[in-house]
Order: structure tokens, then sequence, then C-alpha cells
């Protein structure tokens, strides 16, 4: 079984407020996850000007450890979180070998 850890989307219109679960790939949005790992808001408070995020760390790192995908925007938020590491920049860039060295020796 393929499992993803992905956005649930809840609350009212135009004012969601997502889950960050952990459930299998083929299954609905909104469907039963295995686990429900956190919550984000993605609409600020106005009294902090910042989105509210909780996250257990124990169970993610866990899922994290026994295969489970995130999916692009939960991606992002563990990477902010500090559970995954940072993609690169320029992925699909490739460099040769004397390029590299050349950086290299001007530093």
């Amino acid at each position: 079984m393929a499992v993803r850890i992905r956005f649930a989307r809840h609350g009212l219109r135009n004012r969601p407020m997502f889950h960050i679960v952990a459930m299998n790939a083929r299954s609905k949005r909104d469907g039963k996850p295995l686990e429900k790992l956190g919550t984000y808001n993605p609409h600020p408070n106005m009294d902090e000007k910042a989105k509210h995020i909780t996250l257990d760390f124990a169970r993610t790192k866990y899922w994290l450890g026994v295969g489970a995908q995130p999916t692009d925007g939960v991606r992002f938020l563990l990477e902010r979180a500090g559970l995954l590491p940072p993609r690169p920049l320029y992925p699909n860039v490739k460099r040769s070998a004397d390029a590299v060295s050349a950086v290299s020796q001007t530093n």
C-alpha cells in the first residue's frame, strides 16, 4: 500500500483549514486517513500575523521512515519545520566537471 502525507481540507467555504494526514495514495482527498499528523491554517491571525501550524514530529518521522511520500505542499512545510532536507534550487541544471572545478578554485 502506497502511503502519502497530504492535506485533507476542512473548514468553511472560502476559509479552509487543512489537516496534515497520512493516508492511502488511492483514497479521496477528504477520505478517512490512516493517522492525523497535524493541522495547517493558511489564513494568518490578525493579531499574530502568522499562519498556524501544528505537527506531531515523532509520528511524522515514523511515516517518513516507513516510506510515506509527502505531497509538494506538505513537503514545503516539512522542509520549513526541519524534518526534510531542503530541495536544491535548480535540480535539472547539469554542471560539467570543468565548471565545478573553476568555481571551487576561484573561491
